[in-house]
């Protein structure tokens, strides 16, 4: 029977595929945003931070393959159809045609490239720290196409319109939920 796995069944399941500590920690940053996001909406906390979680479970072994062998990794140990929709979709119209239709897969589609923006920003800066980012520096670098050039705005720009919010609100909620596991990506 498929299940929803607990946060540490997905943390063992993240760290069976992935040895990387940049990816390991992407994936924390990304789960400390849904849950904040899941907060903020009312919703299931463990669920949308264990989606965090798994969102790159295939990156580092099958990068081409990427949103598409994580349904078949994910099948094989019996997650639940929920957590595996929303974790393909997050990389629609890129390696996926998983269209992100519920609030939680629009949240990981909107915010999982801006993680890695706001990575790089904290880094940049004396503290090394997001906790003393704010949003006017994130927009900065954000404007500069040459910052972070991996990062591809236009599927932040797209998230934004389709949970028909603005960049400034992403940007601050994610700032939150980075925070809140600052210590864990070593970002404090």
């Amino acid at each position: 029977m498929a299940k929803i796995p607990t946060r540490e069944e997905a943390f063992e399941l993240l760290k069976s595929y992935n040895e990387s500590e940049a990816l390991i920690k992407h994936a924390l940053a990304v789960e400390g945003v849904m849950r904040h996001y899941a907060q903020k909406y009312g919703e299931d906390v463990e669920k949308w931070g264990v989606i965090g979680l798994l969102h790159d479970l295939d990156y580092e072994k099958f990068p081409d393959q990427h949103c598409r062998k994580v349904v078949e990794i994910l099948r094989e140990n019996e997650i639940d159809e929920e957590v595996i929709r929303a974790v393909a979709s997050h990389g629609y119209g890129i390696c996926s045609d998983v269209k992100p239709e519920h609030i939680m897969e629009l949240v990981l589609y909107t915010t999982d490239e801006l993680t890695g923006l706001i990575n790089a920003a904290a880094i940049m800066r004396p503290s090394k720290s997001v906790m003393d980012l704010e949003y006017k520096s994130v927009i900065k670098k954000y404007k500069s196409p040459n910052f972070a050039a991996g990062v591809d705005r236009s599927v932040i720009e797209k998230g934004c319109e389709m949970l028909d919010t603005d960049l400034q609100s992403v940007i601050e909620d994610v700032l939150l939920g980075m925070r809140s596991v600052a210590k864990d990506i070593g970002l404090e």
